[in-house]
């Protein structure tokens, strides 16, 4: 058997937005299930807490034809306190991590429609090889911790870098790079 290169059946487009329709919900957190539990079992049985009910869920959409497809990328934005906003539940489903840049796509989603929210101070818990990711995003590392049996670096973004976003159920759409 001949090892096939799926790459060209991969959306070129995706669409980054706020979930708003019930199946974008149920994919992010299929999304979430699949990452967080079944691919680094960091989490039991599921990743849902309390954080869920007042959460903003955000997602990267492969399309179809140019029509949205399939949730492929998720994360989560919540405001604990008046202007101080946490990013949470990053995850990109694995035969996207290479694409279209969707980690970062939905990172710069994040701060910038908590910045359109009034948000003064960004965080995040960071997984540490997420990290490189989000130096080069302009996030400043705080410090390390341990979350739920795993090394987490505590990171603060640079809002200045994140113009505010006003509606984030219009989102923008990203291109995939193209494999070389």
């Amino acid at each position: 058997m001949s090892h096939m290169d799926h790459s060209a059946f991969i959306s070129p487009e995706f669409l980054i937005r706020a979930a708003s329709e019930s199946w974008e919900l149920d994919g992010a957190a299929r999304l979430r299930h699949q990452v967080f539990v079944e691919e680094q079992s960091i989490f039991t049985n599921h990743d849902r807490d309390e954080i869920d009910k007042t959460a903003i869920p955000l997602v990267a959409i492969a399309t179809l034809a140019g029509e949205p497809a399939e949730i492929v990328g998720t994360v989560r934005i919540h405001e604990p306190a008046p202007t101080l906003w946490w990013g949470s539940r990053l995850a990109v489903a694995p035969a996207y991590r290479k694409v279209g840049r969707l980690g970062a796509e939905l990172i710069r989603l994040a701060v910038s429609t908590a910045n359109g929210l009034g948000c003064r101070e960004f965080h995040a818990h960071v997984q540490l090889q997420n990290v490189p990711l989000f130096r080069r995003m302009q996030w400043d590392p705080l410090d390390e911790i341990e979350l739920h049996g795993v090394r987490h670096m505590h990171m603060l973004a640079s809002l200045s870098h994140y113009p505010p976003v006003s509606d984030p159920t219009i989102g923008w759409s990203a291109r995939a790079r193209r494999p070389r």
